[in-house]
């Protein structure tokens, strides 16, 4: 039986040569969250429609909802009940959970790599669009990215260790995950290839590994699964209606190759930080500063398996959408791939070299000034520039002078009654209703279903009825239509988007008032 005062002494000394390195990693990913939160924050005068149906939908604490399951809304919920609904907070979140991702991401590395390796393979990895661009976005994609990467890291251990901590932890993240976004069926697919792959199967502690780790996934994800029945399945529809055939053979292939083509672009900060260190090697090369021989790649020191893991665990869930799109012939989403890319920061392991302190110093100075460029960019793209251009963004959509304009328009006909309902969709409901002091709550597209957070009574205090065709370039549904029949009160207010060359936003405004047994109107 080993000594378990080796073995303490073991975690300690591997504690002390990791915490220098993990320093710098938290250092990183917090200034990383402040400057692509506060530049958005700065930049941005309305949050992306995805971040604004989370704000909508954090008005309650649901199992589920008639488009999604339901974790991005709980974490948005738990934030909002601490800082209200800023838009810039869905900025934050997006890091926030880029960042716990890439901890993950480090966490992995430290398994089978150095710290200061994996540090570098986190840090080329960061500059994807996933893990910075887009992660200002807050929806269901990069919510999912630290519950997959979670699910990765467990796994391997799981797989490696045998732990029957591990295996229980791998099923609750893997059931995270998959109420997150039913996409992580993909991921675990991947693990199933790497699990035939390796013939792990063939290990009996394994297979009750398995168990163990399904039993927690199903105990994670059963109250959704009873939501799911109550609700007649619902998440299920929509994630069905999403995927759209597509008729022809050719036009498959081709919107695979503009689905590949789309990724490409999307990891290109990434292949530039590469070529900028392959370049740095070179030229340390040839003038005689880096002595180490190129054949001591970082990937040499790997394992067999250890390689195999990060190759099959990498590749396969790109590879297998791709398969399974072409076979089936439906269309492919972009974002689909935000999860797919999680582990493509070692690959530079196969032709990386040389001291690791001065590879790690590099690779820091190159992707911290990708990164500066990038948020700089986008932050200046999405505000000034997007502004005085007059183009027609979410991110220069005047929601507070609009929300201000209806609230107005409320207190002169409602007055002493706060306007706490906003039927409407949920960008232009949720643009007004964010800025509601206390915050309102929106009745989507005047849908009972898609707005669970409104229970009896909470129209006795009347409501905002709100469309615009400028905004949703659509008629009002029937349901708002008939809400806006019904109202008292009716006019239009008219805002332009941005400057005077930018489009017209024309709103129809209609009041239900409030009825007799309105607490709000007897105070």
């Amino acid at each position: 039986m080993a000594d378990p005062t080796v073995a303490v002494n073991d975690a300690i000394a591997l504690e002390k040569k990791t915490w220098p390195v993990k320093f710098y990693v938290l250092l990183f990913l917090i200034g990383m969250v402040a400057l692509w939160s506060i530049l958005c924050g700065i930049s941005h005068k309305s949050p992306d429609l995805d971040n604004m149906e989370e704000l909508v939908w954090a008005s309650s604490f649901e199992w589920g909802y008639y488009k999604h399951p339901p974790v991005p809304a709980w974490f948005m919920y738990g934030l909002t009940s601490l800082f209200g609904k800023p838009i810039w907070l869905t900025f934050f979140a997006g890091q926030l959970f880029s960042a716990i991702a890439l901890w993950f991401v480090w966490l992995l590395g430290c398994e089978f790599t150095t710290p200061r390796r994996a540090f570098i393979a986190v840090l080329l990895v960061s500059v994807t669009a996933y893990f910075s661009v887009r992660a200002t976005v807050y929806n269901h994609n990069s919510v999912q990215l630290w519950s997959i990467v979670a699910s990765t890291w467990l796994f391997y251990r799981a797989l490696r260790y045998g732990k029957t901590s591990d295996w229980l932890w791998l099923g609750a993240a893997c059931g995270m995950a998959f109420i997150t976004k039913y996409s992580a069926l993909i991921q675990f697919a991947a693990f199933f290839v790497f699990f035939i792959r390796q013939k792990h199967y063939r290990q009996a502690g394994v297979c009750k590994g398995v168990l163990w780790a399904l039993l927690t996934f199903l105990v994670v994800i059963s109250p959704h699964v009873y939501w799911l029945f109550q609700h007649s399945f619902e998440p299920l529809y929509y994630a069905d209606e999403s995927i759209k055939p597509i008729e022809a053979n050719f036009s498959s292939l081709n919107d695979i190759w503009g689905f590949a083509t789309t990724q490409l672009g999307r990891l290109a900060p990434m292949f530039v930080a590469w070529l900028a260190l392959l370049y740095w090697d070179r030229r340390g090369k040839a003038a005689g500063h880096d002595a180490v021989p190129e054949t001591s790649r970082y990937a040499a020191s790997l394992s067999a398996w250890d390689r195999s893991f990060l190759l099959i665990v990498g590749f396969s869930p790109f590879v297998l959408t791709v398969l399974v799109s072409g076979a089936l012939g439906t269309a492919l989403g972009a974002s689909w791939a935000s999860t797919f890319f999680v582990l493509f920061g070692f690959y530079v392991f196969w032709w990386l070299y040389g001291d690791e302190a001065v590879q790690l110093r590099r690779t820091a100075i190159v992707v911290i000034v990708i990164h500066v460029l990038m948020a700089c960019g986008y932050a200046l793209g999405r505000g000034p520039l997007g502004y005085y251009t007059g183009r027609k963004t979410d991110s220069t959509f005047p929601g507070v002078a609009i929300s201000e304009e209806m609230q107005a328009v409320w207190r002169e006909h409602v007055p002493g009654v706060p306007l706490t309902l906003v039927a409407s969709d949920t960008w232009l409901g949720g643009n007004i209703a964010v800025h509601v002091k206390p915050a309102a709550n929106v009745f989507i597209d005047g849908s009972l279903k898609e707005s669970p957070w409104l229970k009896a009574g909470a129209m006795k205090c009347g409501m905002l009825v709100a469309y615009s065709k400028t905004t949703n370039g659509n008629a009002p549904g029937p349901r708002i239509k008939k809400l806006y029949d019904q109202a008292v009160f009716k006019g239009v207010v008219q805002q332009r988007w941005s400057t005077a060359k930018s489009p017209l936003i024309v709103i129809d405004w209609g009041i239900i008032a409030p009825e007799a047994g309105c607490r709000a109107a007897a105070r």
